[in-house]
This record gives structure tokens, C-alpha cells and sequence, in this order.
């Protein structure tokens, strides 16, 4: 058995920045507040709660006073700096400078298009750390698109701006536009809908390496959190590539997987996969060989 971890995968800028920032303050402080899962990996999370990290809620950040607490990569809407401010907490901000460039468009969208009684469309999953983030720059008035069917939630007879979260399917999205394109044509409104190109190209490029990657092995092994949405469409794209990809969350998986002498096995991941978490599989798939 040959095995091989894509380099290409693991952590992407904005979380290595978010968890150097939460490592540098627990060496110094022994303990930080965090709003929500640093990143969506149950490994990594434990790694970090063992450092000192301490996930709250959004119910329990309200509740907090005079502290510091950590804001991840995802971003967050501006109640969550309202709250902040009432209650005397210190924010580490590690919002991603992709995510909040994004924010920044659909608030200064929202403002322009209230004037015109338009609709500001979000395309992501509902409920999604980052959605939410984007859903509060339009004061919880825009539109969230989960998918095709979604469409129906549009009024083509009013003017509207189309964004997607930073982390969706290119594929996907360019179908919805299509979409919602010809909706506004059916209702003789074309002028009336605008799109921008918001999916990070570090997100859609790594589509573009893991579907290379997924073809020269006999086997793929993809790790990635269960609540990942990166991690859930990189391994649909495996997996279409190759059959024989499996999707683990944690080394002890493996053994639930058959393999065959000599053939050959690559490992991935999602953008929020640690690296040290694909080499402990690697690992462990270099000792079943022995």
C-alpha cells in the first residue's frame, strides 16, 4: 500500500489565522472565550478546549461581562459588536478578510437597494455561522437560498442583488443565477437583477485540485468534520471523481474500511481539516501495512 496526503488541503488563511490568534492568547492567559466552534472539526476543537478554549453559545455570550472572547473566521452579524460594547467584553475579531469584504458589499447593497423596496438574496445554508453573519447586515430582511427550490422566495418584480456565502459550490451557484436569470426574463425584468462573484477563489480552486487528487488513487480517504459544509461539497466532488472515497472524522474510522495489498490510498481534507489530523491517518494507514 502507497499512501499520500494532498497538499493542497487542511486549514485555509482565515482559520490558521483565527486559531494562531486563540493559541498566542491561551499561552499568555491559560483561557479565552469563543463564540461557536473555532472551525467545524471536532479534533481540532478538542485540541484547542484542552488548551484552555472555551466554546459559548450565542445565549451564553450575551450573559458575559468583562472578559474576552474570541470572534472566528465566520464573522458575525452587528448585534453580536452591540452586545459586546453593552457588556464590556474585549473581541479578538479573526473574521476572514474575504468574509468581511463580503459583509461590507451586502450592507452597502441593503442601504442602496431599501430605497427601491429591492431584495438582497444570500446563497448559502440556513443557519450557517457565516449566513448569519451576512443575514444581520440587511437587519435580518434578506433572502436566504438553500438551493433551486428556494427561488420561489423571490419577487421578480422587484429589483434584486444576488451574493453567496464564501464557501458554496461554483457550480451551484452559477446554476442558481442561471435561474433566477430566467425567471426575471419570464417576468420581462432582466434589468432588475444584478449578481456578484463572492466564492473564495482559495475555495474554488481547491475544488478544482481535490478532483485531480481523487483520480490518481485507488482509494480516497476524505477527513473532515461532520458539520463542515466545505468539508460535505469537497467530498461530494471526491467522490464523484472516485467511487472508493470514504469520508472519516477521526483516525479510529479506518478500521471500518477495507483496503487491498498494494493498492494505492490518498488523504484529504476539507479547508477546515488540520493538517496533524490527516498525518495521524497517514499514520495509522502506514502501520495496518506493516
Amino acid at each position: 500500500m502507497t499512501v499520500a496526503i494532498d497538499k493542497h488541503s487542511g486549514f485555509c488563511f482565515g482559520v490558521i489565522n483565527a486559531i494562531k490568534t486563540a493559541e498566542s492568547y491561551l499561552e499568555a492567559h491559560k483561557s479565552l472565550y469563543c463564540l461557536g466552534d473555532i472551525v467545524h472539526n471536532n479534533e481540532e476543537v478538542k485540541r484547542l478546549t484542552n488548551l484552555g478554549l472555551i466554546i459559548v453559545s450565542r445565549d451564553e455570550f450575551e450573559k458575559l461581562h468583562d472578559t474576552t472572547v474570541l470572534i472566528r473566521a465566520h464573522g458575525e452579524p452587528p448585534e453580536t459588536y452591540q452586545i459586546a460594547k453593552r457588556n464590556n467584553i474585549q473581541l479578538l475579531d479573526t473574521t476572514c478578510q474575504v468574509v468581511l469584504n463580503l459583509q461590507k458589499s451586502i450592507k452597502k447593497s441593503y442601504e442602496e437597494t431599501m430605497a427601491q423596496n429591492g431584495q438582497i438574496l444570500i446563497f448559502g445554508k440556513e443557519g450557517h455561522a457565516e449566513v448569519i453573519g451576512l443575514l444581520g447586515q440587511t437587519n435580518q430582511n434578506g433572502i436566504v437560498i438553500s438551493s433551486i427550490a428556494d427561488v420561489d422566495k423571490v419577487d421578480f418584480t422587484k429589483p434584486a442583488r444576488l451574493y453567496s456565502q464564501t464557501t458554496q459550490s461554483v457550480e451551484d451557484y452559477k446554476e442558481l443565477i442561471e435561474e433566477i436569470k430566467e425567471r426575471y426574463h419570464r417576468s420581462g425584468n432582466d434589468h432588475l437583477f444584478q449578481y456578484a462573484d463572492t466564492i473564495c477563489r482559495l475555495v474554488a480552486n481547491r475544488s478544482q485540485q481535490i478532483r485531480a487528487f481523487a483520480e490518481k488513487y485507488d482509494k480516497i480517504i476524505f477527513v473532515s468534520g461532520e458539520k463542515s459544509s466545505n468539508g460535505l461539497y469537497l467530498f461530494s466532488l471526491c467522490k464523484m471523481n472516485n467511487p472508493n472515497s470514504f469520508f472519516i472524522s477521526k483516525p479510529e474510522q479506518i478500521d471500518e474500511i477495507s483496503f487491498v495489498k498494494g493498492e494505492s490510498v490518498g488523504i484529504c481534507g476539507a479547508t477546515s481539516t488540520p493538517m496533524w489530523l490527516m498525518e495521524k491517518v497517514e499514520q495509522k494507514l502506514l502501520k495496518m501495512k506493516q
